[in-house]
């Protein structure tokens, strides 16, 4: 199995609501995906990140398929315009 969790700080926390709804719609237009949760930090602080993303593949090369998806595309563009730093950890379990 292969992990990929990414927290992501954005730059207007009003902007929680959309970026939920994006990431959390890659669930049923990616195929390779095989776990998906979106959290959302509900004690916010000045270490804190607003949202996780946690998701699993089968293998490394259903992580690369998954990169280069065109929906994952353009929830990357969504992400590009709305956050302010992230942070990913991947490894495999």
């Amino acid at each position: 199995m292969y992990s990929h969790l990414v927290m992501f700080t954005l730059e207007d926390p009003d902007d929680i609501p959309a970026t939920v709804s994006a990431l959390q719609g890659m669930q049923e237009r990616i195929p390779q995906l095989r776990f998906l949760e979106v959290g959302v930090d509900h004690d916010p602080g000045p270490r804190s990140a607003h949202i996780v993303l946690i998701t699993r593949f089968d293998s490394v090369e259903a992580y690369r398929a998954y990169e280069g998806h065109p929906h994952h595309v353009r929830v990357l563009e969504h992400m590009a315009e709305v956050t302010k730093s992230a942070v990913k950890v991947d490894y495999i379990d």
